[in-house]
């Protein structure tokens, strides 16, 4: 891979940083201002849960992957290995975050919430890089990964209308 394909696609890796942080911070609110229409609601937080927060990273990520996809997958190696390490990381970052210091302070701080989601989205966005421009992986670990995401799809949208009695699916809120 020569300098100019790197160059290419670390520029829209730090285009997706932004993209996936604005998109996924304006999602925050976008159940409440649809009316709450239960379809808005699969794509975005419903609640003050963690787990409705991961949905503010991952949808953001799918829809900048399908861009990417279109716009430099030839560019590429291990398209979706890079796009499901970067999912796995941004649903892993968050939550360690956010039970570790909330284990500390016994409260939950918006600025850490805001910081720790920036952070593993820029922390996701360098994988993402590294895994693109890393040597090809076989074509199996390619639909593993892609078959990855869509499990994860399938689950946000599931566990939005059906959450698990676990922590991790609490509204914050009326815990």
């Amino acid at each position: 891979m020569d300098s100019l394909q790197k160059r290419t696609i670390l520029n829209y890796e730090l285009v997706g940083m932004v993209f996936i942080i604005l998109l996924g911070s304006m999602s925050h609110f976008t159940f409440e201002l649809s009316g709450f229409n239960p379809i808005v609601g699969a794509f975005s937080a419903v609640n003050e849960s963690v787990w409705e927060h991961l949905k503010l990273g991952f949808w953001p990520l799918i829809l900048f992957t399908a861009i990417e996809y279109w716009k430099i997958k030839d560019k590429t190696n291990n398209f979706f290995l890079a796009k499901v390490i970067t999912a796995c990381t941004i649903i892993v970052i968050i939550p360690v975050i956010f039970y570790g210091y909330t284990r500390i302070t016994g409260e939950a701080i918006l600025a850490i919430d805001i910081g720790s989601f920036i952070l593993a989205v820029l922390v996701a966005q360098f994988l993402s890089y590294k895994l693109l421009t890393f040597k090809p992986q076989s074509k199996t670990v390619e639909l593993i990964s892609l078959i990855a995401l869509a499990v994860l799809g399938i689950l946000f949208i599931l566990f939005t209308f059906y959450p698990p009695h676990l922590s991790l699916f609490q509204d914050g809120v009326t815990r």
